[in-house]
């Protein structure tokens, strides 16, 4: 469920190559269905046919004798907070894995990939003094419409997404601690292979040794500001300190220890 810019993809694509991790559909690279959120008005069963039958999932657990596990990687459903009710009503087993990223390198690295798409005229430094003046009123909005879906609030919350713990909270607060996998994206970059079987066993899902850990959607550009870097690191030191104390855990880019 998270974070955006935060190893989603390579992690999910390294979990594709499971062979009892079934790929969605229509598309072979489908990441997310974008069901709890963007698409929330098409349905269950329009949700549903992304994903294998009872019966294709039954041969491949004979294929390969295990467990099929069939899912979906969707940054933005950390960040909805219309989305952790709505996954709890129709879900409320699953397993929920985040990749928590330095916020500081997220938000540099999501502007960088707006910039990329076309979707971002301003520079780093104006796009973050700007942030709360374009997304004024959209969370209000997208908790009175069940529909409603903010391009502001996707695009232009560079700041904000790196606020994790209050983006958590309503995960929490629904679903039992031992149903969450949380990992620093900086293990999934330094050890991919460790990560992964960290994945894999959390799934419940035998071990598969893969024969590379290709980075996905790397993007290189020129280093953020210094300035931008320190300011950015002082607004959110107290909202990591934060997150370690309620996760229970320790972060390199955190600050305190839990």
């Amino acid at each position: 469920i998270g974070t955006k810019r935060g190893g989603t993809t390579s992690l999910w694509n390294y979990l594709l190559q499971h062979p009892l991790v079934p790929r969605l559909f229509p598309a072979w690279n489908t990441k997310s269905t974008h069901y709890f959120e963007e698409n929330w008005a098409r349905g269950l069963a329009w949700y549903r046919s992304h994903f294998p039958t009872e019966r294709q999932r039954a041969d491949l657990e004979k294929r390969h004798g295990g467990p099929v596990r069939v899912g979906e990687a969707s940054p933005l459903y950390m960040f909805d907070p219309r989305v952790p009710k709505r996954v709890h009503d129709l879900m409320p087993t699953i397993r929920l894995i985040v990749l928590l990223r330095d916020p500081v390198e997220r938000a540099y690295s999501h502007w960088k990939e707006r910039r990329t798409e076309g979707k971002e005229p301003l520079d780093f430094a104006e796009a973050l003094a700007r942030e709360e003046e374009r997304t004024k009123g959209e969370w209000d909005r997208m908790m009175a419409d069940p529909y409603y879906f903010s391009e502001p609030y996707d695009w232009y919350t560079y700041r904000a997404r790196g606020r994790y713990l209050e983006h958590l909270e309503p995960w929490l607060e629904l679903f039992d601690r031992s149903q969450f996998l949380f990992l620093p994206s900086e293990d999934l970059y330094r050890d991919p292979r460790a990560t992964y079987a960290r994945v894999l066993e959390f799934l419940e899902l035998p071990p598969y040794d893969l024969p590379e850990f290709k980075v996905y959607n790397d993007r290189r550009s020129a280093p953020m500001d210094p300035e931008i870097r320190a300011e950015l690191t002082e607004y959110y030191r107290p909202y990591n300190e934060a997150l370690q104390r309620r996760l229970g855990m320790r972060f390199d880019w955190a600050g305190l220890s839990s």
